[in-house]
């Protein structure tokens, strides 16, 4: 009887505790902080099988990456400038105001060293770092170039990433192998097509932010006001602490500042770069234009995995931005929305487009071409961005276990990507001529 009772209390201890709730999980704001996260491998989506099957060999390999970590822009920069002159300003009040923990560190002043536009100490090791994974991880196959948009920040990361493949040996190889491809409004490119896109403008995303901005700034600033008397913190202070946030890790790693703000804050702000990347460089440009422009991407894809151009190479390493990725996507019909996101909101957590997964700061878009012996018959092609298998849903036949395709079934399923061409009826369709 005493063994049954002892039974019965362990099987209630055990009902109470499945019963309980549960601890709720830490938030992590440096996976929150969308296009400006530092860089991180997202979750392998449910179902999906992150390593190819035993039988199957990678044969052909495009990369498109993003450039490491970054100072603000000029633009955003402003903000930071701004709010550490307030702050300056209200030094007295400040000192005597009781504040909490979160925004002690305001006692002894908050100082900003950030310079602006270029790569970063982390953002040089993040390069680094995934020029000696990519050795590892592709060994069999062999790099002949290196081609990367004519920017400061993203001909330095890919500098970065082919010294953390080829060591010490890249000092030789750099005069032969590195080229450049301009950024402007006459050069043809797929790294940049927005810049030859005469009717795309950086608006139709800003003003989504400055929209959402509208509506999630302000109870921020009541907020920290009542916590900084005399301080008057103006909605664009708020908006440079956020940035400050950001930025101060993509510089020194650690920031003051993102601990000032609630979870929910930082998830407003992370919305508000997914409306600013949606808009300008995804499914929120007016008509046909995210997928024209990132048409040019889906098409070179193609071009080379099918070598329908005769002269292809078994590795393709690039260098670029979040915007390149983001419009691949777009072109692609993947991470799209329905309904579209909107500057008025809600903050779906449940959105599909997230700049976090998709774009941080020295962001992998890897495409493998790959056949097998049993498993698959015919070449295969798969997306890995970030270290992590993103699905091919658009694909017609989608392999349910790895989230790939046959390549045949990629080209027929997006065939309109492919059949276009910069310069031609559709894309001065959309553009307004060239």
């Amino acid at each position: 009887m005493k063994l049954l009772a002892i039974v019965h209390v362990l099987a209630a201890l055990v009902a109470l505790a499945r019963a309980a709730p549960s601890e709720p999980r830490s938030f992590d704001y440096t996976t929150h902080l969308g296009n400006l996260s530092p860089y991180f491998k997202p979750p392998v989506p449910s179902g999906i099988k992150e390593a190819l099957p035993d039988d199957c060999k990678v044969d052909q390999v495009m990369l498109m990456h993003r450039h490491g970590s970054r100072y603000p822009l000029a633009s955003e920069l402003v903000y930071i400038t701004e709010l550490v002159e307030k702050l300056s300003n209200a030094t007295a009040a400040i000192k005597k105001a009781r504040l909490p923990d979160n925004l002690a560190f305001l006692k002894d002043g908050y100082a900003s060293t950030l310079g602006h536009d270029d790569l970063t100490a982390p953002g040089r090791m993040e390069l680094f770092q995934h020029g000696v994974d990519f050795r590892l991880k592709y060994p069999h196959l062999q790099v002949d170039s290196i081609l990367a948009g004519l920017q400061d920040r993203v001909v330095e990361s890919a500098q970065w990433f082919a010294l953390g493949y080829f060591g010490r040996s890249w000092a030789s190889l750099n005069t032969t192998m590195f080229s450049t491809i301009a950024e402007d409004a006459v050069t043809q490119s797929w790294i940049t097509p927005m810049d030859t896109c005469k009717d795309w403008q950086y608006a139709y995303g800003n003003n989504a932010t400055i929209e959402w901005g509208s509506i999630y700034l302000p109870p921020i600033a009541k907020r920290l006001n009542k916590l900084l008397p005399g301080v008057n913190l103006t909605t664009d202070n708020v908006h440079g602490a956020l940035y400050a946030c950001a930025y101060d890790l993509a510089a020194l790693g650690t920031s003051p500042w993102c601990g000032a703000f609630t979870s929910s804050e930082l998830l407003d702000f992370e919305y508000e770069l997914d409306l600013l990347m949606d808009g300008a460089f995804g499914y929120n440009l007016p008509g046909d234009m995210g997928p024209v422009l990132g048409s040019l991407f889906v098409k070179k894809l193609a071009e080379r995995f099918t070598n329908s151009t005769k002269d292809a190479k078994p590795v393709y390493l690039e260098f670029g931005h979040d915007t390149t990725i983001d419009m691949a996507l777009t072109a692609l019909g993947l991470a799209k929305d329905k309904p579209a996101l909107s500057a008025k909101g809600p903050a779906r957590s449940s959105r599909k487009f997230r700049t976090s997964l998709q774009v941080p700061f020295a962001a992998q878009m890897l495409w493998e071409k790959f056949s097998c012996t049993a498993s698959f018959e015919g070449p295969q092609i798969r997306l890995v961005l970030n270290d992590a298998p993103f699905p091919l849903a658009t694909c017609r036949h989608m392999d349910r276990k790895y989230g790939s395709c046959a390549l045949d079934d990629f080209v027929v399923s997006h065939a309109d990507s492919i059949a276009y061409s910069w310069g031609d009826a559709r894309w001065n369709a959309t553009c307004g001529g060239v």
